[in-house]
């Protein structure tokens, strides 16, 4: 700005140079054009209805929801003192959204059977989308820990709150992976396919969440990073998924977490060695 009123001054002193100051001003006026439009993608304005330069999904923030606003940090904190009570001791961690923080409602029954005893913790919050677990990871949610295992499931909310593209989720499920390694440099990762959601294949979200499986799938190293995909036993053969198994067509009801913690097994016990 003050490049521009110094321009402004001078062909108020100099008008027999004022040709040559309206190049000056025009290339100084398409600078701040082009840096404001640049601060404005940069923070995540839209380029269309979709797409952005910096895609949100890999900015990390905190849940800002307001439904959110008085349960969503004090989860983040509670569940840091919980690692602390417990001395650091945690073997096994699940990580993700509403779908993995159910764990303590709906399947509690089921965490309790097969989890008490691997000293498991649920790092699940409601609402979360990719950037708010890269927030969580990047502000002491796993610090302390070396867990064998991190079962990571998350990018629905991208899906259903925004619908971001599926490279986008892609892109941040990435990102936490690489926090995750980073931070947690001896632990296992087995990523998990996205659940269906919609009740029918060509439900729209359906396809977004799979769009976006068959890009997170590539992750998968399978030294440090591995895939499981368990989606099909949560729908018939025609892939429709019924109310009795996600009444809301998003969340799997009570039993739905006993099939997840069986399908889940083998893998468990692989990982430790049972």
């Amino acid at each position: 700005m003050e490049v521009f009123l110094s321009t402004v001054y001078l062909i108020g002193l100099n008008h027999h140079a004022y040709p040559t100051m309206l190049k000056i001003i025009t290339v100084t006026l398409i600078f701040f054009i082009c840096l404001l439009i640049y601060v404005g993608f940069f923070k995540g304005s839209r380029l269309d209805n979709k797409q952005y330069l910096v895609p949100l999904s890999i900015q990390p923030v905190m849940q800002d929801a307001s439904w959110a606003v008085d349960s969503w940090l004090p989860r983040h904190e509670q569940k840091r003192q919980e690692v602390k009570d417990r001395n650091f001791d945690i073997d096994l961690v699940f990580l993700g959204d509403s779908i993995t923080h159910h764990w303590e409602s709906r399947g509690q029954e089921y965490w309790q059977r097969y989890y008490a005893n691997r000293k498991a913790l649920n790092l699940g919050v409601g609402g979360d989308r990719t950037e708010h677990v890269l927030w969580r990871l990047q502000n002491g949610a796993v610090d302390g820990i070396s867990p064998k295992l991190v079962l990571l499931m998350i990018g629905t909310n991208n899906t259903g709150h925004r619908q971001d593209l599926a490279t986008d989720t892609a892109l941040g499920i990435q990102a936490i992976l690489a926090e995750l390694k980073a931070r947690l440099p001896e632990t296992k990762i087995l990523l998990l396919a996205i659940f269906p959601r919609g009740k029918s294949p060509v439900d729209p979200l359906r396809q977004l969440n799979q769009e976006i499986n068959q890009k997170i799938i590539k992750f998968a190293d399978e030294e440090i990073i591995f895939w499981l995909d368990i989606n099909h036993l949560f729908l018939d053969e025609n892939g429709i998924l019924s109310p009795e198994v996600m009444n809301d067509f998003l969340h799997p009801e009570t039993p739905q977490y006993k099939v997840w913690a069986e399908a889940l097994e083998p893998h468990i016990k692989e990982f430790f060695d049972e």
